[in-house]
Protein backbone atom coordinates (compact mmCIF):
# COMPACT_ATOMS: atom_id res chain seq x y z
CA UNK A 1 0.00 0.00 0.00
CA UNK A 2 1.70 3.19 -1.14
CA UNK A 3 1.36 6.69 1.13
CA UNK A 4 -1.70 8.13 -0.71
CA UNK A 5 -3.88 4.72 -0.61
CA UNK A 6 -2.48 4.38 3.29
CA UNK A 7 -3.68 7.98 4.42
CA UNK A 8 -7.17 7.62 2.01
CA UNK A 9 -7.78 3.95 4.56
CA UNK A 10 -7.05 6.33 8.06
CA UNK A 11 -8.90 9.14 6.44
CA UNK A 12 -11.95 6.14 6.24
CA UNK A 13 -11.35 4.64 9.56
CA UNK A 14 -11.77 8.02 11.11
CA UNK A 15 -15.05 8.66 9.68
CA UNK A 16 -16.56 5.01 10.09
CA UNK A 17 -14.89 3.91 12.93
CA UNK A 18 -11.69 1.91 14.11
CA UNK A 19 -13.42 -1.13 14.88
CA UNK A 20 -15.55 -0.79 11.63
CA UNK A 21 -12.70 -2.35 9.78
CA UNK A 22 -13.34 -5.55 11.15
CA UNK A 23 -16.39 -6.43 9.38
CA UNK A 24 -16.16 -10.09 10.60
CA UNK A 25 -14.66 -13.31 12.66
CA UNK A 26 -10.90 -14.18 11.35
CA UNK A 27 -11.50 -17.81 11.07
CA UNK A 28 -7.35 -17.86 11.04
CA UNK A 29 -7.17 -15.90 14.20
CA UNK A 30 -10.44 -17.66 16.10
CA UNK A 31 -11.59 -14.15 16.94
CA UNK A 32 -14.86 -13.41 18.44
CA UNK A 33 -17.15 -11.43 16.40
CA UNK A 34 -18.29 -7.59 17.74
CA UNK A 35 -16.52 -5.57 15.12
CA UNK A 36 -18.39 -2.76 13.59
CA UNK A 37 -18.34 -0.80 16.66
CA UNK A 38 -17.55 2.61 16.65
CA UNK A 39 -14.36 4.38 18.11
CA UNK A 40 -16.29 5.08 21.60
CA UNK A 41 -17.80 1.81 22.03
CA UNK A 42 -14.26 -0.17 21.20
CA UNK A 43 -12.56 1.84 24.02
CA UNK A 44 -15.75 1.50 26.14
CA UNK A 45 -15.39 -2.22 25.83
CA UNK A 46 -11.64 -2.47 26.88
CA UNK A 47 -10.98 -4.29 29.87
CA UNK A 48 -8.52 -6.13 31.74
CA UNK A 49 -7.74 -9.95 31.52
CA UNK A 50 -8.74 -12.18 33.90
CA UNK A 51 -5.59 -12.19 35.48
CA UNK A 52 -4.48 -8.51 34.91
CA UNK A 53 -1.23 -9.43 34.23
CA UNK A 54 0.74 -10.13 31.11
CA UNK A 55 0.36 -13.75 31.21
CA UNK A 56 -3.26 -13.13 29.92
CA UNK A 57 -1.80 -13.05 26.86
CA UNK A 58 -1.95 -16.59 25.39
CA UNK A 59 1.09 -18.82 25.10
CA UNK A 60 3.34 -16.92 27.84
CA UNK A 61 4.31 -17.85 31.48
CA UNK A 62 6.78 -15.11 33.93
CA UNK A 63 8.88 -16.76 36.70
CA UNK A 64 10.18 -15.17 39.46
CA UNK A 65 12.42 -15.53 42.33
CA UNK A 66 14.53 -13.21 45.00
CA UNK A 67 17.32 -13.46 47.89
CA UNK A 68 15.74 -11.44 50.76
CA UNK A 69 19.65 -11.14 52.18
CA UNK A 70 21.09 -9.96 49.22
CA UNK A 71 17.97 -7.77 48.49
CA UNK A 72 17.45 -8.54 44.56
CA UNK A 73 15.86 -10.80 42.26
CA UNK A 74 14.97 -12.38 38.74
CA UNK A 75 11.82 -12.18 36.24
CA UNK A 76 12.08 -14.83 33.80
CA UNK A 77 9.34 -13.97 30.73
CA UNK A 78 9.14 -17.32 28.77
CA UNK A 79 6.35 -18.04 25.66
CA UNK A 80 5.19 -21.41 25.00
CA UNK A 81 7.01 -21.30 21.85
CA UNK A 82 9.83 -19.11 20.37
CA UNK A 83 8.37 -16.01 19.63
CA UNK A 84 9.20 -12.70 17.43
CA UNK A 85 10.51 -9.86 19.44
CA UNK A 86 12.06 -6.37 19.56
CA UNK A 87 13.29 -3.78 21.78
CA UNK A 88 13.99 -0.41 22.19
CA UNK A 89 16.93 1.61 24.53
CA UNK A 90 15.69 5.21 25.60
CA UNK A 91 17.67 5.04 29.18
CA UNK A 92 21.10 6.92 29.13
CA UNK A 93 22.75 3.90 31.08
CA UNK A 94 21.41 0.53 29.83
CA UNK A 95 23.00 -2.86 30.88
CA UNK A 96 21.47 -5.07 28.36
CA UNK A 97 21.96 -8.72 26.51
CA UNK A 98 21.64 -9.66 23.05
CA UNK A 99 19.66 -6.99 21.81
CA UNK A 100 21.29 -6.24 18.95
CA UNK A 101 20.79 -10.04 18.19
CA UNK A 102 16.87 -8.30 17.82
CA UNK A 103 17.54 -6.34 15.04
CA UNK A 104 15.73 -7.19 11.92
CA UNK A 105 18.35 -8.01 9.66
CA UNK A 106 20.22 -10.18 11.94
CA UNK A 107 20.04 -14.15 11.58
CA UNK A 108 17.59 -15.22 14.37
CA UNK A 109 14.07 -14.26 14.15
CA UNK A 110 12.75 -15.57 17.31
CA UNK A 111 13.68 -15.49 21.07
CA UNK A 112 13.15 -18.51 24.27
CA UNK A 113 12.45 -15.67 26.46
CA UNK A 114 13.51 -12.40 28.24
CA UNK A 115 15.29 -11.80 31.45
CA UNK A 116 15.51 -8.83 33.79
CA UNK A 117 17.35 -9.22 36.78
CA UNK A 118 18.91 -6.63 39.60
CA UNK A 119 22.24 -6.55 40.45
CA UNK A 120 23.70 -3.77 37.30
CA UNK A 121 26.11 -6.19 34.93
CA UNK A 122 26.75 -8.79 37.99
CA UNK A 123 22.83 -9.75 37.37
CA UNK A 124 23.89 -10.71 33.20
CA UNK A 125 24.82 -14.03 35.18
CA UNK A 126 20.86 -14.76 35.48
CA UNK A 127 20.81 -15.53 31.93
CA UNK A 128 23.66 -17.63 31.82
CA UNK A 129 21.57 -20.13 34.07
CA UNK A 130 18.46 -20.16 32.03
CA UNK A 131 20.36 -20.67 28.93
CA UNK A 132 21.83 -23.57 30.55
CA UNK A 133 18.86 -24.98 31.70
CA UNK A 134 17.03 -24.40 28.45
CA UNK A 135 20.46 -25.87 26.57
CA UNK A 136 19.69 -29.37 28.44
CA UNK A 137 16.19 -29.66 27.32
CA UNK A 138 17.24 -28.96 23.71
CA UNK A 139 15.57 -25.86 23.60
CA UNK A 140 17.29 -22.54 21.45
CA UNK A 141 18.38 -21.48 18.37
CA UNK A 142 20.69 -24.27 16.16
CA UNK A 143 21.15 -24.60 12.47
CA UNK A 144 20.51 -28.23 12.58
CA UNK A 145 19.38 -30.81 15.23
CA UNK A 146 23.39 -32.46 15.77
CA UNK A 147 23.78 -35.16 18.81
CA UNK A 148 25.90 -33.76 21.42
CA UNK A 149 26.01 -29.86 20.21
CA UNK A 150 23.50 -28.50 22.71
CA UNK A 151 21.13 -25.46 20.69
CA UNK A 152 21.89 -22.04 21.66
CA UNK A 153 18.78 -20.41 23.80
CA UNK A 154 18.12 -16.52 22.74
CA UNK A 155 17.71 -14.70 25.92
CA UNK A 156 17.50 -10.72 25.66
CA UNK A 157 18.62 -9.29 29.17
CA UNK A 158 18.30 -6.28 30.87
CA UNK A 159 19.23 -5.17 34.44
CA UNK A 160 18.75 -2.86 36.94
CA UNK A 161 21.01 -1.26 39.32
CA UNK A 162 20.17 -2.26 42.86
CA UNK A 163 23.47 -2.30 44.54
CA UNK A 164 23.20 0.26 46.95
CA UNK A 165 20.29 -1.17 48.42
CA UNK A 166 21.51 -2.01 51.87
CA UNK A 167 21.75 -5.77 50.55
CA UNK A 168 24.56 -8.69 51.26
CA UNK A 169 26.33 -7.63 47.95
CA UNK A 170 29.72 -9.51 49.27
CA UNK A 171 29.73 -12.45 46.94
CA UNK A 172 32.72 -11.55 46.08
CA UNK A 173 33.40 -13.86 42.48
CA UNK A 174 30.07 -16.46 43.29
CA UNK A 175 27.33 -13.40 42.50
CA UNK A 176 23.76 -15.52 43.01
CA UNK A 177 22.27 -14.39 39.58
CA UNK A 178 23.08 -17.42 38.04
CA UNK A 179 20.59 -19.55 40.74
CA UNK A 180 18.27 -17.10 40.90
CA UNK A 181 17.87 -17.58 36.93
CA UNK A 182 17.30 -20.82 37.05
CA UNK A 183 15.44 -21.16 40.44
CA UNK A 184 12.95 -18.20 38.46
CA UNK A 185 12.53 -20.36 35.53
CA UNK A 186 11.33 -23.26 37.16
CA UNK A 187 9.11 -21.09 38.72
CA UNK A 188 7.49 -20.39 35.88
CA UNK A 189 3.51 -19.94 35.48
CA UNK A 190 0.56 -17.79 34.45
CA UNK A 191 0.35 -16.31 38.03
CA UNK A 192 3.07 -14.32 39.78
CA UNK A 193 3.67 -11.49 42.52
CA UNK A 194 3.36 -7.76 42.23
CA UNK A 195 5.51 -5.90 43.97
CA UNK A 196 8.45 -6.51 46.02
CA UNK A 197 9.20 -9.24 44.14
CA UNK A 198 11.10 -10.76 41.04
CA UNK A 199 13.38 -8.09 39.49
CA UNK A 200 11.83 -5.70 41.64
CA UNK A 201 12.37 -7.18 44.77
CA UNK A 202 15.43 -4.62 45.45
CA UNK A 203 14.51 -1.80 43.29
CA UNK A 204 13.50 2.18 44.65
CA UNK A 205 11.07 4.49 42.72
CA UNK A 206 11.72 8.12 42.23
CA UNK A 207 12.55 7.75 46.70
CA UNK A 208 9.97 5.51 47.40
CA UNK A 209 10.47 1.55 47.54
CA UNK A 210 9.77 0.27 43.35
CA UNK A 211 9.02 -3.28 42.18
CA UNK A 212 7.20 -5.80 39.54
CA UNK A 213 4.16 -4.78 38.11
CA UNK A 214 2.06 -6.28 35.05
CA UNK A 215 -1.28 -5.23 33.76
CA UNK A 216 -3.30 -6.57 30.38
CA UNK A 217 -6.42 -4.68 28.09
CA UNK A 218 -8.16 -7.07 26.19
CA UNK A 219 -10.09 -5.77 23.32
CA UNK A 220 -13.58 -5.52 21.67
CA UNK A 221 -12.66 -7.90 19.00
CA UNK A 222 -10.44 -10.26 21.36
CA UNK A 223 -6.32 -8.82 21.55
CA UNK A 224 -5.31 -9.12 24.43
CA UNK A 225 -1.70 -6.55 25.24
CA UNK A 226 0.34 -7.20 28.27
CA UNK A 227 2.99 -5.20 30.05
CA UNK A 228 5.53 -6.41 32.70
CA UNK A 229 8.07 -4.01 34.02
CA UNK A 230 10.45 -3.74 36.69
CA UNK A 231 10.31 -0.04 37.94
CA UNK A 232 13.93 0.97 39.44
CA UNK A 233 13.28 4.94 38.05
CA UNK A 234 14.88 8.02 38.91
CA UNK A 235 11.34 9.70 38.10
CA UNK A 236 8.45 9.56 39.97
CA UNK A 237 5.19 7.24 39.45
CA UNK A 238 3.46 9.92 41.74
CA UNK A 239 2.53 13.61 41.12
CA UNK A 240 4.38 15.83 44.25
CA UNK A 241 2.50 16.51 47.18
CA UNK A 242 0.16 13.01 47.65
CA UNK A 243 -0.28 9.72 46.77
CA UNK A 244 -1.65 9.93 43.10
CA UNK A 245 -0.29 7.89 40.12
CA UNK A 246 0.68 10.23 37.30
CA UNK A 247 -0.67 7.01 35.68
CA UNK A 248 -4.46 7.82 37.07
CA UNK A 249 -5.90 8.38 33.58
CA UNK A 250 -5.31 4.75 32.33
CA UNK A 251 -6.34 2.90 35.60
CA UNK A 252 -8.44 0.21 34.93
CA UNK A 253 -11.14 -1.12 37.89
CA UNK A 254 -9.07 0.72 40.82
CA UNK A 255 -5.94 -1.36 40.04
CA UNK A 256 -3.59 1.16 42.37
CA UNK A 257 -6.27 2.47 43.95
CA UNK A 258 -8.98 4.37 42.26
CA UNK A 259 -7.41 8.17 43.48
CA UNK A 260 -8.79 9.99 40.41
CA UNK A 261 -6.89 12.80 38.70
CA UNK A 262 -8.74 15.70 40.35
CA UNK A 263 -6.02 17.97 40.94
CA UNK A 264 -3.04 15.69 39.20
CA UNK A 265 -0.75 18.49 38.32
CA UNK A 266 3.03 20.02 38.97
CA UNK A 267 5.13 22.33 38.27
CA UNK A 268 7.78 22.64 35.54
CA UNK A 269 10.49 21.96 37.73
CA UNK A 270 8.64 20.09 40.49
CA UNK A 271 9.27 16.33 40.87
CA UNK A 272 8.48 15.56 44.76
CA UNK A 273 10.64 13.12 45.95
CA UNK A 274 12.46 12.31 42.51
CA UNK A 275 15.86 13.43 41.29
CA UNK A 276 17.94 11.59 43.34
CA UNK A 277 19.93 9.53 40.99
CA UNK A 278 21.30 6.21 42.86
CA UNK A 279 21.52 4.49 39.38
CA UNK A 280 18.20 3.97 37.81
CA UNK A 281 16.72 1.81 35.19
CA UNK A 282 12.52 0.70 34.01
CA UNK A 283 12.83 -2.18 32.47
CA UNK A 284 9.79 -3.54 30.70
CA UNK A 285 8.15 -6.15 28.50
CA UNK A 286 5.35 -5.97 25.97
CA UNK A 287 3.68 -8.84 24.76
CA UNK A 288 0.47 -9.42 22.17
CA UNK A 289 -1.06 -12.32 20.94
CA UNK A 290 -1.41 -10.78 17.58
CA UNK A 291 1.10 -12.13 15.08
CA UNK A 292 3.35 -9.94 13.84
CA UNK A 293 6.76 -9.30 12.40
CA UNK A 294 9.99 -8.02 13.60
CA UNK A 295 9.45 -5.03 12.46
CA UNK A 296 5.96 -4.85 13.68
CA UNK A 297 6.93 -5.44 16.91
CA UNK A 298 10.02 -2.88 16.55
CA UNK A 299 7.33 -0.02 16.01
CA UNK A 300 5.19 -1.06 19.27
CA UNK A 301 8.04 -1.36 21.66
CA UNK A 302 8.91 2.44 20.37
CA UNK A 303 5.51 3.60 20.98
CA UNK A 304 5.18 1.57 24.14
CA UNK A 305 7.88 3.70 25.47
CA UNK A 306 4.95 6.55 25.72
CA UNK A 307 4.52 4.92 28.92
CA UNK A 308 7.28 5.31 30.48
CA UNK A 309 6.85 8.87 29.79
CA UNK A 310 3.08 8.99 31.03
CA UNK A 311 3.85 7.22 34.00
CA UNK A 312 7.04 8.29 35.54
CA UNK A 313 8.40 11.97 35.55
CA UNK A 314 11.07 12.65 34.52
CA UNK A 315 11.69 9.43 32.59
CA UNK A 316 14.41 8.44 30.16
CA UNK A 317 17.16 10.78 31.74
CA UNK A 318 20.94 10.10 31.62
CA UNK A 319 20.92 8.50 34.68
CA UNK A 320 18.07 5.81 33.42
CA UNK A 321 19.11 2.69 31.71
CA UNK A 322 14.86 2.24 30.29
CA UNK A 323 14.67 -0.36 27.74
CA UNK A 324 11.29 -1.72 26.47
CA UNK A 325 10.98 -5.29 24.87
CA UNK A 326 8.06 -6.39 22.64
CA UNK A 327 7.16 -9.85 21.47
CA UNK A 328 4.33 -11.93 20.06
CA UNK A 329 2.92 -15.11 20.77
CA UNK A 330 1.26 -15.46 17.49
CA UNK A 331 -1.67 -17.07 18.34
CA UNK A 332 -4.26 -15.73 16.41
CA UNK A 333 -3.72 -13.79 12.38
CA UNK A 334 -5.33 -10.04 12.33
CA UNK A 335 -8.04 -10.18 9.80
CA UNK A 336 -6.72 -9.63 6.05
CA UNK A 337 -9.44 -6.48 5.90
CA UNK A 338 -7.09 -4.83 8.82
CA UNK A 339 -4.23 -2.46 7.13
CA UNK A 340 -0.84 -3.48 8.74
CA UNK A 341 -0.13 -0.33 9.69
CA UNK A 342 -2.88 0.68 11.22
CA UNK A 343 -3.31 -2.48 13.49
CA UNK A 344 0.56 -1.76 14.89
CA UNK A 345 -0.59 2.07 15.48
CA UNK A 346 -3.48 0.71 17.69
CA UNK A 347 -0.88 -2.02 19.24
CA UNK A 348 1.39 0.42 20.30
CA UNK A 349 -0.98 2.87 21.77
CA UNK A 350 -2.95 -0.42 23.61
CA UNK A 351 1.11 -0.74 24.82
CA UNK A 352 1.98 2.39 26.17
CA UNK A 353 -1.23 3.05 28.11
CA UNK A 354 -0.76 -0.85 29.71
CA UNK A 355 2.71 -0.18 30.38
CA UNK A 356 2.10 3.09 32.12
CA UNK A 357 -0.98 1.17 34.37
CA UNK A 358 1.84 -1.82 35.01
CA UNK A 359 4.20 0.62 36.35
CA UNK A 360 1.99 2.29 38.42
CA UNK A 361 0.78 -1.15 39.80
CA UNK A 362 4.49 -1.91 40.55
CA UNK A 363 4.40 0.81 43.04
CA UNK A 364 1.10 0.37 44.56
CA UNK A 365 1.96 -3.41 45.55
CA UNK A 366 5.68 -2.52 46.61
CA UNK A 367 6.61 -3.22 50.19
CA UNK A 368 9.24 -1.68 51.98
CA UNK A 369 12.08 -3.73 52.92
CA UNK A 370 13.66 -4.02 56.29
CA UNK A 371 15.72 -2.09 57.76
CA UNK A 372 15.59 0.33 54.47
CA UNK A 373 14.92 4.16 55.00
CA UNK A 374 12.80 4.10 51.89
CA UNK A 375 9.37 3.98 52.10
CA UNK A 376 6.67 2.12 50.27
CA UNK A 377 3.94 4.32 48.42
CA UNK A 378 1.10 2.77 51.33
CA UNK A 379 3.62 4.48 54.07
CA UNK A 380 3.20 7.43 52.41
Amino acid sequence: MNRRNLLGTLAALTTTGIAGTMTGKSKAAGLPGAFGQSVGAAADAVRTGPRNLITDVGGLQVGQSADAEVKTGVTVIVPDEAAVAACDVRGGGPATRETDALSPENLVQEIDGVVFSGGSVYGMGAADGVAAWMGARNRGFSMRSTPGIPPSPILPTACLYDLANGGDKTWGENPPYRKLGVAALEAASEDFALGTAGAGYGANSGGVKGGTGSASAVTVDGITVGALTAVNSLGSAIAPGGKQFWAAPMELNGEFGGLGTEGLAAGPEDYGRAMRPRGNTTLACIATDVALTRVEAQRIAIMAQDGLARALRPAHAPFDGDVVFALSTAQFEAPENMPRAFLVTRLGALAADVLARAIARAIYEATALPGSDIPAWRDL
